[in-house]
């Protein structure tokens, strides 16, 4: 499609001039704790209660200078989640709560003054719900929050969101809750790569939606960062195999 092959090179581009991801291209690693509440889901993981460890990278989606506000980015890895070796990603972006909003990105120089969503639905059981994390205040909630403060709040006390779903006829509920613990050194590869679909889990998965164009635009990010001068193009089959975040 048209649209998949433009995504692909304005990524691509954007990731070879930054020589960095095209979104998301800084961002603060972060080591936490995710429990889940348990409840009547019909999803078995989110159905049972239970803990886990989580690799969470908090991230401005377009990198612009602080104190510019800039879409926040909230990757959440849940180590484990089903089995061994088999994680659970789920990326939130800064959104507001409401129907229409939880559906938008929402630029905010603030990181811990609104809620984050997944943007579009995920299948939970057997409805479709978008979900949210929502930070719990804190005892200077007064102060600005920028990405800078992160790390000095988590010096001083855990970050904590509560992690809730909801579908367009429902009250926003809480599913799990997450604490940030602690900066973490990044990996010898430099980042951590977050895949909602390869990494998702029996009943709680994301609907496809516009599923060929963030992959198409990942593809090219990928291929940006590793281009030497010469023009990016599209590589057969590019854009349609499944793809991780840049």
């Amino acid at each position: 499609m048209i649209i998949d092959r433009t995504a692909h090179r304005v990524a691509g581009r954007v990731a070879r001039r930054r020589s960095a991801p095209a979104l998301h291209p800084h961002g603060v690693l972060c080591s936490g704790t995710l429990a889940v509440t348990g409840g009547a889901w019909g999803a078995a993981w989110l159905d049972r209660p239970g803990s886990y460890r989580a690799t969470v990278r908090w991230s401005r989606a377009l990198g612009l200078p602080r104190p510019l506000p800039d879409g926040l980015g909230l990757a959440v890895r849940v180590e484990d989640a089903d089995g061994p070796g088999r994680p659970l990603d789920l990326l939130f972006t800064s959104s507001r709560a409401g129907r229409l909003g939880r559906h938008v990105p929402l630029l905010r120089p603030n990181a811990l003054r609104g809620p984050y969503s997944t943007l579009l639905s995920y299948r939970t059981g057997e409805r479709e719900r978008v979900l949210a994390a929502f930070p719990e205040p804190g005892p200077d909630d007064d102060a600005d929050r920028t990405m800078p403060t992160l790390w000095q709040q988590l010096a001083r006390r855990p970050v904590r969101f509560d992690l809730r779903a909801a579908a367009p006829d429902e009250p926003w509920r809480t599913f799990a809750t997450l604490a940030l613990e602690a900066v973490r050194p990044a990996p010898a590869t430099g980042t951590v790569s977050y895949d909602p679909y390869a990494h998702s889990l029996p009943g709680l998965h994301p609907t496809r939606r516009l599923a060929r164009l963030r992959e198409a635009a990942y593809a090219g990010s990928r291929r940006g960062r590793s281009a030497g001068p010469a023009d990016l193009t599209v590589p057969s089959g590019a854009v349609g195999g499944s793809a991780g975040p840049p």
